[in-house]
């Protein structure tokens, strides 16, 4: 019997090339595993393609709802956001498609894992952490790194030789990366950052702000410990609230970021991001916080945030530090609870009100009418001493001035 090699498999060119491509080299047999986090129709068609391609068996595993459970959750409570705008959509994945490749090939007794994660990119680097994390044994087979093709017309020549119909055009298609949260887009005319991109070609789940209807949309979005769980008053699965909201954020040009990230290989990379629904959850989940957190805790979780995102961008999800630091998040959301209402109107999300039982806001405090928690001669103490330091270097400053 020949020896087993897992495949992580999406149908897009690489890895349709590359089932051939393992065959060829190691002679194994190839073995495809797609995990479905939400591709959508990408998904339509893989089982005749890989079958065609020399493919002895096609897993899809689907895990929406363990994506959004288990990756998303802790993102989205933490607020994490890597470098202002990307809001982690594949980085967040890898790490589960590489659990799911694990587990599959410790279950078909396989010697190694194939991914199609290019030499110049960060997903070598996240596929690779996750399964040495998961399976230090595992043999890894990485052939952007080791073979001779060069270009996408290169991988659609070497798939013509080999019979195999594509497709495909090398002319015509982003690199592009879809799951439930997000697309990401690469390539063509957004290779040169001075460029515009091209938003009538480019866009998958959205419309371009100018394209929104006239007529703005409103929503209420229900929290409990920082989880949405209801939408418009009907209680829901994360998984559906996320669907439903990539329509509604999609319709009315939501989330629509262009950006240039820095990858961990080292160097810059232009990318658009479309994330209509996360979007809309993220900015209602922070707006929840403000009413929600003390100061103290808010601004220890805007440092966590940060680096949750950078740890998470960066491969590392299975290190003990990523599992502390959402431990830390998880308690910092025992009160986000709540309903955050916004309109969507052309791109733009516009707060309509927020309410929380565990609010901090207290209007007896906060309003320019004197209420009972609040004497207004109190600050003037309160001034004095925390003005202190600054007081007492300025009188320092002036008598060294004076005697020179």
């Amino acid at each position: 019997m020949k020896e087993k090699v897992i495949l992580a498999y999406s149908g897009g060119l690489d890895t349709t090339a590359l089932i051939p491509w393992l065959k060829e080299n190691y002679d194994y047999e190839v073995i495809c595993v797609c995990i479905d986090v939400g591709q959508g129709s990408e998904l339509d068609g893989l089982e005749e393609r890989a079958a065609a391609c020399g493919a002895s068996k096609l897993y899809i595993e689907h895990v929406v709802d363990e994506f959004c459970d288990e990756y998303i959750a802790p993102c989205l409570k933490a607020n994490a956001v890597y470098e202002y705008k990307y809001l982690l959509g594949t980085a967040m994945a890898r790490p589960l498609i590489a659990k799911i490749l694990v587990d599959i090939a410790k279950k078909e007794k396989a010697v190694a894992i194939c991914h199609g994660a290019t030499g110049k990119g960060n997903d070598q680097v996240r596929f690779e952490l996750s399964i040495k994390a998961l399976a230090p044994e595992m043999k890894i087979i990485a052939p952007w790194r080791i073979w001779d093709m060069q270009s996408r017309e290169d991988e659609i020549a070497y798939c013509q030789a080999h019979g195999i119909t594509l497709p495909f055009r090398a002319d015509s298609s982003y690199s592009r990366d879809r799951n439930i949260w997000h697309i990401s887009h690469e390539g063509l005319e957004l290779e040169d950052p001075a460029c515009a991109p091209d938003y009538d070609h480019l866009l998958v789940l959205s419309q371009s702000p100018e394209k929104a209807p006239d007529e703005g949309e409103c929503l209420t979005l229900h929290f409990e410990k920082g989880i949405p769980t209801a939408l418009n008053g009907q209680n829901m699965k994360f998984s559906e609230i996320l669907n439903t909201l990539n329509e509604l954020g999609g319709k009315h040009g939501i989330g629509i970021v262009d950006i240039v990230e820095n990858r961990m290989v080292g160097m810059k990379s232009r990318g658009v991001y479309e994330t209509p629904g996360g979007t809309i959850l993220m900015e209602a989940h922070m707006q929840l916080e403000q009413l929600t957190l003390d100061k103290d805790t808010l601004n220890a979780k805007k440092d966590i945030g940060n680096k949750l995102a950078d740890i998470i961008y960066s491969a590392k999800w299975f290190t003990p530090l990523c599992s502390a630091l959402i431990a830390f998040v998880d308690k910092t959301q025992e009160y986000v609870t709540g309903d955050v209402k916004l309109k969507l109107y052309k791109g733009n999300l516009i707060f309509q009100g927020t309410a929380s039982d565990y609010s901090l806001y207290n209007e007896s405090i906060a309003s320019f009418t004197t209420g009972d928690l609040y004497n207004h001669h109190d600050a003037e103490g309160f001034i004095t001493l925390y003005g202190l330091p600054l007081k007492v270097r300025a009188m320092k400053m002036a008598e060294q001035a004076n005697l020179h």
